[in-house]
């Protein structure tokens, strides 16, 4: 089964949360655009956080030197992202897929993140409460069900917030995976901690 991790924004949270289920589900975990920071990348921080001897990184499809939004980062590197170029890794391990920002990201000049996502993949999104996050996290719901995506559930980054919480639940109709807390840090322990608290959760996941 293969898991992309999108996010209603950037720095929402999907890097500790695909840590998280890489970890719990002892997934390989793969991040096809990287954009910036190619010495302390997503996939070298979550290959930190992780504890387990199963999972293994793959390479990403494209690593850009500017963290900016990927068709920016491309254009500076003098590349042009090619959808078609972006292949997925075999293997016969469970997959986790770490998207870059939001769905509406873009890569080139006619497609986004969302057109990663492939009718296999089973999305998980990441919401994090500040003001705004209802109608970013709707909006995200929205349009992953106008494509007929198939939504996994919700996972939410920081402090509860029930109200924030139930009403974005009711509205989406969508399954609720867990709750990161606002950690003072987050090391191989904690990211344990986590994994153990939300693997029945993913493992449920059809």
């Amino acid at each position: 089964m293969k898991y992309f991790i999108t996010g209603i924004g950037t720095d929402v949270g999907k890097t500790i949360a695909s840590a998280i289920i890489t970890e719990a589900l002892e997934a390989d975990y793969w991040k096809p655009i990287q954009a910036g920071d190619l010495d302390n990348s997503d996939s070298h921080k979550v290959k930190k956080y992780i504890s387990n001897a199963k999972t293994t990184f793959h390479n990403n499809s494209y690593a850009l030197n500017t963290p900016a939004s990927p068709h920016l980062a491309a254009n500076i590197d003098n590349v042009v992202i090619n959808v078609e170029n972006i292949k997925v890794p075999k293997t016969k391990n469970k997959l986790i897929i770490e998207g870059a920002g939001g769905l509406f990201v873009p890569l080139n000049e006619k497609d986004t993140i969302v057109d990663l996502i492939q009718p296999d993949y089973k999305v998980i999104v990441v919401s994090r409460h500040y003001l705004g996050s209802i109608n970013h996290t709707l909006l995200t719901i929205e349009a992953l069900k106008n494509r007929n995506i198939s939504i996994a559930g919700i996972i939410f980054n920081g402090d509860e917030n029930s109200a924030t919480e139930e009403i974005i639940l009711s509205k989406t109709n969508c399954k609720f995976l867990g709750r990161i807390e606002n950690e003072p840090y987050f090391d191989q322990n904690v990211v344990k901690y986590y994994a153990d608290l939300f693997r029945e959760s993913l493992l449920a996941i059809k």
